[in-house]
Order: structure tokens, then sequence, then C-alpha cells
């Protein structure tokens, strides 16, 4: 854990009366909160885990007074941190505690300004909830793809300031990969608008690629022209008891073409993480009663109609299973018949979080290494945990498509959250260090924010720290904007 009070370079220069008068001057007593009970919720991240500080929290409604507040708080050096929906994992969206400094909430500006259905785009505000921008896609027969478990209140310009990942990367790529275009408030205030709807456009440095991922410590993200897809219109969903992991991955390879490319999400689950969400979450129902310690969640999709008569995704799968059992790779398998029991799979994938805050304090690694090389490092980092803490409880899952784990683990029944975090830093190390050596990523889908600061300087080289130094240094040189998140300057 790093040392949140002490924050690295942070500038500290106070809000004064005057400055306050004229950031309501610019939105109005309705964007701002000065109350502590108000201003809470921003200054606390989604785990309840840090608590930081803001003079008070500005929420513009619009693009032009997002500029007129940055510009303000760049000439008097007032510290910013951006924000969306606060549900990220690594603190990147949470003030410090000694932060003196504004957020700003993009929250107000929720509007979706244009749906492009035969262009196949979609542009928004940063403030849109992700799930209303599905439904949205959806009334128009189309498909966003961006599905996480925290869409009923995350927002898309946070989705992209962190380059979220989510459960259908394995197809669509991550949230980078869904953008065409987008609106960029820079640190000094100016308007960047890069709102275009190409797919092909070669003129010079693509911009766009600069904010997505940095967490706003190069400008804060106001709008964006979203890629959509054909809605699915043949679904089918199945939970699979398999063998082991190297049976997830031999089964994922072969399911590319018996879907006819039609894969839209696998997800490894163990035994584990299965049955702490059945403990924890009301409502959900074990899909297989299969004695097993490991699970597979696997959806293929087609934007074609089934027609009547003709093998849909169902049939496909049902076959492709049985083939797969056959070769004693899958155990023991169901497909969802209706739409509760496809949602009863997915309500217990996404709950994991939800159901691991209510079991006790826990230590979490969002890590990727190349597909084939995940039934290795479950194995070895596993290994690596219990040579540190043998009583430690593992809870590994994933979206193994993607080559994405979240390699959790539950710490020792009755064991606190501070005797726990005793044994972090070297289960930390052992974890990340045999990430490194199977080249792979210490942060896969979650960010780096205040949490991984410093495992980012270790496992980083320096051509690479200096070279994103170098960007943040050139369009931030105040550092007023996150300061003292991803780096330390």
């Amino acid at each position: 854990m790093p040392d949140t009070a002490l924050p690295p370079q942070i500038p500290t220069t106070p809000v004064t009366p005057a400055l306050l008068e004229a950031l309501r001057a610019i939105v109005g007593d309705k964007g701002l909160i000065q109350d502590e009970p108000g201003k809470q919720p921003f200054v606390t991240d989604w785990r309840g885990s840090l608590v930081g500080n803001a003079a008070v929290v500005v929420r513009p409604a619009s693009v032009e007074e997002v500029s007129k507040v940055v510009k303000l708080c760049h000439d008097n050096g007032i510290a910013i941190v951006p924000q969306a929906g606060n549900t990220g994992l690594m603190g990147g969206a949470t003030p410090y505690p000694s932060h003196t400094g504004i957020v700003l909430s993009v929250g107000r500006m929720n509007k979706v300004l244009n749906v492009d259905p035969v262009g196949y785009s979609m542009t928004v505000e940063a403030g849109c909830i992700l799930q209303t921008l599905q439904e949205t896609a959806a009334e128009h027969d189309r498909f966003l793809p961006l599905s996480l478990g925290a869409q009923g209140s995350c927002m898309i310009g946070g989705n992209l300031s962190t380059n979220a990942g989510g459960v259908q990367v394995l197809r669509y790529g991550n949230a980078r990969n869904l953008v065409m275009g987008l609106e960029v408030v820079l640190p000094n205030g100016d308007i960047w608008n890069g709102l275009r709807a190409l797919k092909k456009d070669n003129t010079g440095y693509d911009l766009k690629h600069l904010f997505m991922g940095a967490e706003g410590t190069l400008g804060i993200i106001t709008k964006a022209v979203l890629k959509l897809w054909p809605a699915p219109k043949d679904v089918a969903t199945a939970w699979l008891a398999i063998r082991d992991p190297q049976a997830a991955i031999e089964i994922l390879s072969e399911a590319h073409a018996a879907s006819e490319d039609n894969v839209g999400s696998c997800e490894l689950m163990s035994r584990a993480c299965t049955d702490m969400v059945l403990r924890h979450i009301p409502g959900t129902q074990d899909p297989l009663k299969a004695d097993t310690p490991w699970f597979l969640l696997l959806e293929w999709s087609s934007s074609r109609p089934k027609a009547d008569g003709a093998e849909g995704m169902s049939e496909k799968m049902e076959q492709f299973l049985a083939d797969q059992m056959e070769a004693g790779r899958v155990l023991d398998a169901v497909i969802a018949q209706n739409e509760a029991q496809s949602r009863n799979m997915w309500v217990i994938r996404e709950s994991v979080a939800p159901a691991s805050r209510a079991e006790g304090p826990g230590l979490s690694y969002d890590i990727s290494v190349s597909i084939s090389k995940i039934p290795d490092f479950i194995e070895k980092g596993i290994k690596a945990a219990y040579d540190v803490l043998p009583s430690i409880r593992p809870y590994p899952l994933g979206h193994i498509g993607d080559g994405n784990l979240h390699f959790s683990f539950m710490g020792p029944v009755g064991m606190d959250r501070q005797t726990l975090h005793q044994y972090s830093p070297a289960i930390t190390r052992g974890v990340n260090d045999l990430v490194r050596d199977m080249a792979g990523s210490i942060s896969a889908e979650h960010g780096i924010g205040i949490e991984k600061i410093d495992e980012l300087a270790h496992y980083r080289s320096k051509v690479e720290l200096d070279t994103m130094r170098s960007l943040k240094r050139a369009l931030d040189p105040k550092n007023i904007m996150n300061p003292g998140k991803i780096l330390r300057l």
C-alpha cells in the first residue's frame, strides 16, 4: 500500500473565499458542494478504504463551464481531481487526505447528443451512466459492448479515462477500441475538439489515445464518439464445470471455430468465488451443483436471428459441449433456457467484488499474461502467496479470453485487515515478480491510481517512465491535473 499521507509533489494552494466565489460565478450554487456530508461520497473511494479531502466539489454542466473552471484553477495553481462515477478500484478518482484543491465531477453532463444507427456511432457526454448508453443503443437496435459489474453507476468519462475492460474485451477490445473521437479539456483550460466519427484519420499523432488510460492526469474527457455494433439476436449462455484451468483455455481455443467466431465472453470462476457470491448476494442460485473446483461462463452471440428450423447458437453450443465432455475437458454443463437463467449466471460473475467486501479483508491483483500461460500462473501464483501466508484463501477468477485474471485472496478466517496487510508487501512482490517473469502486466484493466503508483515505478523501465513523465510535464507543467496519480514526478 502506498503512503497516501505523503503524496508526491502535489500543489497545496488553498481555495480562497475569492476563488470560491469565482467558481460559483461559473457553475452556480447548483454546481458547488461545500458541506462535509455532501462532499463525503466524492472524497471516498468505492471500496471505502481510501478517504481524502477537497475544499469543494465542483459540478459543471457543460464543457464551457469545465473549461472556465480548469482555467481558473490553472491560473491560480489549484489542484483538480477529475471524477466520473467514482467506481474505480485503484483510488484514481480519490483525492489525497492533504488535497487542498477541488474535485471536478462530470456527473451533470449526462446527455446523449446523437445516435447514428446507420453509421454505427453515438456521441455522448462524459457523465452518462454506462448502462443508460447500453439501453440507448439497444433502443436503436444497436449494441454498445462495454460491459462491467459497475455499469449501473459508472460513467463513460471514467470508463474511457481508465481504459476500462470488462467481459466483452475478448471480442470487442478495451474501452479505447470503442472510441472514434473525444472532446477533452486540457490542463490550461483549452478545449480540444476531436469529436470525429471517423474510422480512418491518419493526420499525425492520434491524440485521443493520450487521454484514454491516463486516469485524468493529462486532461478531462467531456464528450466521446463511441462505436456501435449490430444488436445480438441469437445468444447462448452456458455454465460449465471444467477439469482445470488448462481445460478452460483449450475449450476457448476450440470455441472460436465451433461458434463461427461468435465467442462473446469466456469467464473463469473458481468454486470458492461462486460459493462466496451465493453466500452474500441474495437471490443468486447455483447454476450447476457440481463437485469441481473450476467453472467457465461461456457466451456465444450472433447478430443474425435464428431462422425457423435452422441451427442456432444454443444448438451449436450443445454439440460443442458434448464434444468437450467426450474430450474430458467439460465435466458437466447447463445452457441457460431463458433470460432469467442467463442473468443469474452473469449476476454470479459480476457480484464477486461486492461479495468479497462482505466476506472480509482481502488482497486483489488485476494481472494479465498471455492466455496460454494462465494455468501456470494460477498454480505458481497461489504457491507464492501460500509461501508467505499458508492460511490465506485464494479466489482466482477472470476474463481468460483476453488473458486477464483478477487474482484475489481473502484473509484467513478471523484475521483483521491490519494484520493481513502486514503480509501484503511480500505477497505482492511474489505475485508481481511472477507477472514480470511471464512478460505480463501488473494492471490489466483497473489502472494505477494511488494504489499501484509504487508498483508501476518498480516494474516499468526507465525509458517508459521518463517518456510518461515527459508527456505529463508537457501537457500539465503546473501538475494540477489529478496530481500524484500514476506517476511520481
